[in-house]
């Protein structure tokens, strides 16, 4: 690429399309889409992520007109967003099975602000979440991200992105599993729950002297929070492999 090319219409049109795509990633990938994160500095980090990945930017292959550009966008912006869908379906799983944590736990009715999704949520739910961050930044998703959008430059034109029905087919089987690996990663506690709930309606049988609102609560959820912390190991185990799973669905839009 010489310096005359960079300045024609067709570069600087796709500069445009880059940036959207980078813009569309930092708007719905988990870790970037953080609201923590002020929305200009998601969008500087756009534009100089869009500089970075210029020279390896292919010609645009598309005829330049006011509706194909706008069409374009559009395409950018979905390829985002099914980006975004299918990574933090696979990451609310961690949140979904902290909701039913909670329940078990007595704590659904304490919840706090998410500072990354900026909605009410149990705070354990909270806990796992925040957790569940760190263990991304560990095994470098961010990097993931980057290496993903370089290769998506060599496989999918900027403008060309195009949902298919893998994509919608894999997204509703995906929801379901998300679910199911939520009642996995909570069974634990929840499982115990259940069986402290049974131990003490024996207790309160046989001793009717028993309150279970001043010693049963607080045993339950000593008891919870030595599980959570026991199985916490495996539960970030579960969400690398659904996010690695994630990532190889992602291949298959090329």
């Amino acid at each position: 690429m010489t310096w005359p090319q960079v300045f024609t219409e067709s570069y600087i049109v796709g500069f445009i399309l880059l940036f959207f795509r980078f813009g569309a990633l930092f708007m719905a990938v988990p870790i970037f889409s953080h609201n923590s994160i002020p929305m200009n500095i998601k969008a500087s980090l756009a534009f100089f992520f869009t500089i970075v990945f210029y020279s390896s930017m292919p010609p645009l292959a598309m005829d330049i007109t006011l509706t194909n550009l706008v069409l374009a966008i559009l395409s950018e912006l979905f390829l985002g967003l099914a980006i975004g869908v299918v990574l933090q379906i696979a990451f609310n799983a961690i949140t979904f099975a902290g909701g039913q944590i909670s329940f078990m736990m007595g704590f659904s009715l304490a919840s706090a602000i998410d500072p990354q999704s900026g909605v009410s949520m149990p705070i354990i739910s909270q806990f796992l979440s925040l957790v569940a961050l760190m263990i991304l930044f560990a095994i470098d998703m961010h990097h993931w991200m980057l290496l993903f959008i370089d290769s998506s430059l060599q496989h999918i034109p900027l403008g060309g992105f195009v949902m298919s029905e893998n994509l919608f087919g894999y997204i509703i089987q995906a929801m379901s599993n998300m679910f199911l690996v939520g009642f996995m990663i909570a069974f634990p506690i929840t499982a115990l729950g259940w069986l402290t709930d049974v131990i003490f309606g024996m207790l309160m049988k046989t001793m009717p002297q028993f309150n279970l609102l001043v010693i049963g609560f607080p045993i339950k959820i000593m008891v919870s929070f030595v599980v959570l912390i026991a199985t916490l190991t495996a539960t970030m185990l579960i969400l690398k492999n659904q996010m690695l799973q994630a990532f190889n669905f992602l291949e298959m839009l090329f």
